[in-house]
């Protein structure tokens, strides 16, 4: 985060614009501090400072082919660094031309914009210290 604004992914290749955030998945005996170096070089080209964990998230989702999933999703809070204040929005990841673009989203002005996971539109986790604990439930109660 920066001023109020946190620096979130998007796809340009999907259907309906959402925005995420920055990371991805940890591989097979690789830490979670090593995993979010390495993902945060990859989709910026910056080496990070981790500041701290910020949030656990349990999702409770139906894949499209009705796969019902549990995901748990660690989020850490970085260090403040001049870095990243340089990327501008628009900013392609090294994933090529059929990359994510990066853009630095307001979060006192989001109300319109779709992002994933959405306790990011109301959580400051540069003044929030405690870890986080989220839970989203999008499968019918029914199963």
């Amino acid at each position: 985060m920066k001023e109020r604004k946190i620096l979130m992914a998007r796809n340009p290749k999907e259907k309906r614009e959402y925005y995420y955030s920055v990371g991805g998945r940890v591989k097979f005996g690789e830490s979670l501090t090593d995993a979010v170096y390495r993902e945060v070089k990859e989709e910026t080209g910056i080496d990070c400072e981790i500041d701290h964990m910020a949030a656990i998230h349990e999702n409770f989702f139906t894949d499209d082919g009705g796969v019902p999933f549990h995901e748990i999703s660690v989020f850490f809070a970085l260090k403040p660094d001049e870095k990243f204040s340089s990327i501008k929005n628009g900013h392609l990841t090294d994933h090529g031309p059929d990359g994510e673009y990066l853009e630095w989203i307001d979060i006192d002005n989001c109300e319109e914009k779709t992002i994933y996971p959405e306790f990011f539109k109301t959580v400051d986790f540069s003044k929030e210290k405690e870890v986080k604990h989220f839970t989203t439930n999008d499968i019918p109660k029914n199963r």
